[in-house]
């Protein structure tokens, strides 16, 4: 580790659940943009994809600091598949750090594209302890990136703009994306539609259950906007695998708009899409991904357009947070898993899936929980971040809450627990809660944690 994150790598910052602060002052807004690249050679999506050949376009971590609503408040998206456990809490202490506030006031999200670094320390370390090859990732890339991204925070703030108002815009995206799990009539998994699905009889099913709608809040100084975060739920590939870097068809859609409006930052987050992807209305054809992106694009303007006409004054803004403990899936067993990250006649994916799996029993153990956060702005917007690959329900159960509200929701936060499926997911059967590492016993707990998060 770099001597910066060595230094807060043991740091446990005080978190209180269901804090609130609320102080109306004037309101200042810092933007942010670093290179997130990986260099040639580097681990894509955890080892077991081919590592970097080519990058077809960049990949970029993006944000904001508010200002002015007590100690600052961090929104942040990365173009990286994930960033769990420890990874994720040094990451988030590094640009609380940089952003002058503390850690809890962090909301640090992957969009979850698959050619792309994924991050979890504690997993990279039991790899190196058995001198595995491929690796997860490159420590040194990632320290130095976090080193990087504090310095542009640190300076971000010295051009932080005054921002007086909020526009909130929403606008269908039609064709892009489906529920992954297709089930049968014996209440089984009859299909799972990948991000690229080729079986055209997987494809003619319904979309099914979705949340269709892109979401756009933009941060404006009267009629100037300052920066604009775009919310929608899927899973972001068109193809990968092929060792070449790519934000994809989101990040496509969003260098789109940003060559529109030169002057405002463009912020991507990626909904609970741990179950949706694009697979019905993609074969996995290279030509899809320009196609899905201009879809998405196309709704991105048109929800800024609705957001000219829905303007609200800032006249408060909160911050609240909450803490949860997932329990873990009954079925895993740590020892055994070591063994098999021991083996060095295992393929990359077992040893490398199963350093995650690691290092999230290993943080359930001592009970470290993920932190939910919750941001209001005046009583027009809410903005909720979520952990792991969230299944779409629970967006939609959130949004039920309060159907007159506008909700945005970005999961992908720490990506710890990897899939957070239903609980009847697991006697459907399927990919997605073969991966998870939650118990089935989850969904009731973090439904809890939602609705007080949202209802308190």
């Amino acid at each position: 580790m770099s001597r910066k994150a060595d230094e807060l790598g043991d740091l446990r910052l005080s978190l209180v659940p269901f804090r609130t602060e609320s102080i109306m002052l004037a309101y200042h807004l810092a933007r942010f943009k670093i290179d997130a690249t990986p260099p040639m050679g580097h681990p894509l999506c955890g080892g077991w994809i081919k590592p970097v050949e080519a990058v077809d376009d960049p990949l970029w971590l993006r944000g904001v600091v508010i200002q002015g609503a007590g100690l600052p408040i961090v929104l942040a998206a990365i173009d990286w598949t994930g960033i769990g456990n420890d990874s994720h809490r040094i990451f988030c202490q590094l640009l609380a750090q940089a952003a002058q506030t503390t850690t809890d006031r962090v909301a640090l999200h992957t969009v979850h594209q698959h050619n792309a670094p994924f991050v979890d320390r504690q997993a990279n370390e039991l790899l190196n302890k058995a001198k595995a090859d491929p690796r997860i990732y490159s420590d040194r890339f990632v320290d130095d990136l976090m080193e990087q991204a504090m310095d542009v925070v640190k300076t971000s703030l010295s051009d932080a703009k005054p921002f007086n108002q909020v526009r909130v815009g929403a606008s269908k995206v039609g064709q892009v994306a489906c529920n992954r799990r297709v089930i049968g009539p014996d209440g089984k998994i009859k299909f799972t539609r990948t991000s690229a699905t080729k079986d055209p009889v997987a494809r003619a099913e319904p979309e099914g259950t979705i949340d269709p709608i892109l979401r756009s809040l933009s941060f404006c100084q009267g009629d100037t906007p300052l920066a604009r975060l775009y919310y929608y739920t899927t899973h972001p590939m068109s193809y990968y695998g092929d060792g070449r870097v790519s934000a994809d068809f989101v990040g496509i859609a969003r260098q789109y708009r940003e060559r529109d409006e030169q002057d405002v930052l463009h912020v991507y987050f990626t909904g609970a899409a741990g179950n949706v992807t694009a697979g019905k209305y993609n074969d996995g054809a290279k030509s899809n991904r320009v196609i899905l992106a201009g879809r998405v694009y196309t709704a991105m303007r048109a929800a800024d357009i609705v957001g000219e006409t829905r303007r609200f004054p800032v006249e408060e803004i909160r911050w609240k947070t909450s803490e949860i403990l997932f329990p873990p899936r009954e079925d895993l067993d740590l020892d055994a898993l070591k063994a098999i990250i021991a083996d060095d006649k295992r393929p990359t994916v077992d040893r490398n899936r199963n350093a995650m799996t690691c290092s999230w029993l290993i943080r359930s153990a001592e009970k470290r929980p993920i932190m939910l956060s919750r941001l209001d702005i005046g009583k027009d917007a809410t903005l909720l971040h979520l952990p792991g690959e969230t299944f779409v329900e629970y967006q939609l159960a959130a949004q039920a809450l309060d159907p007159t509200r506008n909700l945005f929701t970005a999961a992908y936060g720490d990506d710890g627990p990897w899939y957070i499926p239903q609980e009847r997911s697991y006697a459907e059967g399927g990919y997605e809660p073969s991966q998870s590492f939650v118990s089935p016993k989850s969904e009731a707990i973090y439904i809890e944690a939602i609705t007080s998060l949202l209802k308190g």
